[in-house]
């Protein structure tokens, strides 16, 4: 005897072997043996074999009309033979009966399961709504197959076209455009990238990266809301200073600036000046909101996203010819040993002299002009409105300050590799099309200007650190253990070293209106000057304080999504600045070597690293010319063929390749590195 059996939601056939009566053990067609419950027993039966039964019901189950098979069917529960008499005959055959059972099984949406082998007929409402539903679906899978079979011929469909980076970078993997696509790439066995590349989608390699960007960081888009910047409310003093920012021409939010006094008198006083919005901004203020949800400036060559509106910044940047509300640190020390003697912190206006503009004063601001009174520069050449000789005294107190943290890092800082200043030819500001002239041009690391206000804004977060440390004040502090292999700059609550840096603590404070630990840390400063040993009660954040921590957390999440798209950025324009000079071989040294695969070698004269082909066994230090490979605009991705070795070992080779930058700490904002090619990688539509 034979049976028909549900198992798991199919139907299967095969010899009764033996009987019981909670279960059966069958034998199927493949010889298998299986133990089946009783209630799962549909049919018996001696003829047709299993085989020839399944598929002249299967035949039979086609025509039966389910309209008619609904109005057939009794209005209570019923059985799949009570409608195979209904629907065929009274009485109806096996095969007839197996047909009905197979066929009710397949319109859940007229007919509903009751249990094994019953049913009860759904309601015409509901019929309705599950065949317009139906119909709904394959006009969408029609849709489906119309644009992924656009999309193999290599056109791209409007809709795909619309709703590209959102495919892209966030899908919704139960849309049509979406799923269109996965069905291209699986019947062309191309990557969706490749795809989309191929027919056409991705028309402007710089929006391919910008919007990235966006929908990962900036999904509600880089607008700020109309909001009115707080007056800060305290009577302040006047400060009797002229203060001087120092920064690039792109700068709008001049976080400090610099006085000095007392020159000559033996006893000199340098004024570390920082803009103060902490003093109208409050935690959890709408501005403060806006601050918290962006955490930093994003910066990228040619544009950058604020962290804070335009209309907030402008109301406490360090402008020139304003008093303008500071945080200032005044620093004595001795002008002759340069001992510091002692540090007083202050909440007042502060008069701003002028805002110098580094780059337009770094060939005229050096160190020969700095150290020798004679040094004149060609007539007509403008010196910088901060006295001579008070750049002359910063310069030489920069260089004790360094050489002083040396001493503590226990070894000299390397500024043998140089910066990049990034220009877009006619951008002004304006968020780039991708097509802009791009140039590129060399700004040393430790030229006099960058010096003084390295060294200037280093001593006052360390300075700031510590006394928030003493008062029992908590901040934000960046440490780092050693500067052996491995260890990095971490963030925390606590007062730590910075090896790195070569100081006892360092907490960011001197760039509050583009970094929002910075604001933190202004809003416990402030407390510590207006409140001394009670400050800790007053402080807006307390000991422990879990916020501290969360703030922590995030920022170092955004600072680092922020630092990959700058650094990816700039190496989309230095790839431009290849295309746009036709420059096919440059000069490189290897800095890293991987057994089994190609070095990598860092251009000498632009921000670029690639892997070097053909390169052999080269050693760390070689210098080389490469042939540069065709350039992907949209992976990054660019390769150097070895012609010839230039130098081995070269001693200038050889120590910029040893180099390990630290961690930039400096207050200007990210240092502008090469993308290593690895991290340059597009995303893939997920075809899985």
């Amino acid at each position: 005897m034979y049976a028909l059996f549900e198992e798991a939601g199919k139907f299967q056939t095969g010899r009764i072997l033996s009987e019981a009566e909670s279960s059966a053990q069958i034998e199927l067609e493949s010889g298998k043996r299986v133990k089946v419950k009783a209630a799962n027993l549909l049919i018996k039966f001696e003829k047709p074999s299993p085989a020839d039964l399944m598929r002249d019901a299967l035949a039979l189950s086609a025509t039966i009309e389910l309209d008619l098979a609904w109005e057939f069917a009794p209005e209570d529960e019923f059985g799949f033979a009570d409608l195979a008499r209904e629907y065929f005959t009274a009485q109806a055959t096996l095969t007839e009966q197996t047909a009905a059972l197979l066929r009710l099984y397949e319109a859940p949406h007229y007919f509903r399961r009751a249990g094994k082998g019953r049913f009860k007929k759904a309601s015409a409402e509901v019929i309705a709504q599950a065949l317009a539903g139906i119909e709904k679906k394959k006009q969408i899978q029609a849709l489906i197959d119309s644009w992924a079979a656009d999309l193999s011929q290599g056109t791209c469909p409007e809709p795909i076209q619309t709703q590209l980076y959102k495919i892209l970078f966030r899908p919704d993997k139960n849309a049509p455009e979406y799923k269109a696509v996965v069905e291209a790439a699986r019947a062309t066995h191309t990557a969706p990238l490749a795809l989309l590349q191929k027919a056409g989608a991705i028309n402007s390699a710089y929006q391919f990266h910008w919007q990235r960007f966006l929908f990962d960081n900036f999904p509600k888009g880089t607008s700020f809301p109309a909001l009115q910047a707080p007056a800060i409310a305290d009577a302040l003093p006047l400060a009797n200073v002229q203060a001087y920012s120092i920064d690039d021409s792109q700068t709008t939010e001049i976080d400090d600036a610099l006085s000095v006094q007392g020159l000559g008198t033996g006893t000199v006083t340098l004024g570390i000046h920082i803009a103060a919005p902490a003093l109208a901004l409050t935690p959890g203020s709408p501005i403060d909101q806006l601050g918290r949800h962006r955490l930093s400036t994003v910066y990228m060559p040619g544009y950058k996203i604020t962290m804070l509106p335009d209309e907030v910044v402008q109301t406490y940047t360090l402008q020139e010819g304003r008093d303008c509300p500071a945080v200032s640190l005044y620093v004595t020390f001795d002008e002759a040993t340069l001992a510091l003697q002692k540090t007083e912190t202050r909440v007042e206006r502060v008069p701003i002299a002028a805002n110098l503009r580094h780059d337009q004063l770094d060939a005229i601001v050096t160190e020969a002009w700095l150290k020798d009174d004679s040094f004149t520069h060609a007539a007509g050449v403008q010196e910088p409105a901060m006295p001579r000789a008070q750049l002359a005294f910063m310069f030489r107190l920069a260089q004790h300050l360094k050489a002083q943290r040396e001493v503590v890092r226990g070894k000299p800082e390397n500024f043998n590799r140089p910066d990049y200043n990034f220009r877009l030819v006619g951008s002004n500001g304006s968020e780039p099309t991708g097509h802009e002239q791009v140039q590129i041009s060399i700004r040393q690391r430790g030229a006099p200007l960058d010096l003084m206000v390295a060294e200037a804004m280093i001593l006052a977060n360390s300075t700031w650190g510590n006394w928030m440390a003493e008062l029992g004040v908590p901040g934000i502090y960046r440490s780092q253990a050693s500067l052996l292999p491995g260890v990095k700059v971490r963030m925390g609550t606590k007062a730590l070293p910075h090896a790195g840096i070569g100081v006892p603590s360092y907490a960011w404070s001197t760039s509050p209106l583009r970094r929002y630990t910075d604001l933190v840390n202004q809003w416990q400063i402030i407390a510590c000057a207006k409140h001394g040993s009670t400050a800790a009660l007053a402080a807006p954040f307390k000991p422990k304080d879990a916020e501290l921590f969360s703030i922590i957390s995030a920022f170092e999440g955004a600072y680092s999504a922020y630092n990959v798209y700058q650094n990816g950025m700039e190496r989309f324009w230095t790839l431009q600045y290849l295309k746009q000079h036709n420059i096919t071989e440059l000069s490189a040294t290897v800095f890293k070597v991987f057994p089994g695969q190609p070095p990598m070698a860092r251009a000498d004269d632009l921000p670029l690293v690639l892997p070097v082909f053909g390169a052999g066994d080269l050693q760390r230090g070689t210098h080389v010319q490469l042939r540069l490979s065709d350039i992907d605009d949209i992976t990054l991705d660019i390769s150097g063929q070895l012609l010839h070795v230039l130098e081995v070992d070269a001693p200038s080779s050889a120590e910029q390749a040893d180099m390990v930058d630290d961690e930039d700490d400096s207050p200007a904002g990210p240092i502008s590195l090469a993308m290593d090619v690895n991290e340059a990688q597009a995303p893939e539509v997920n075809a899985a």
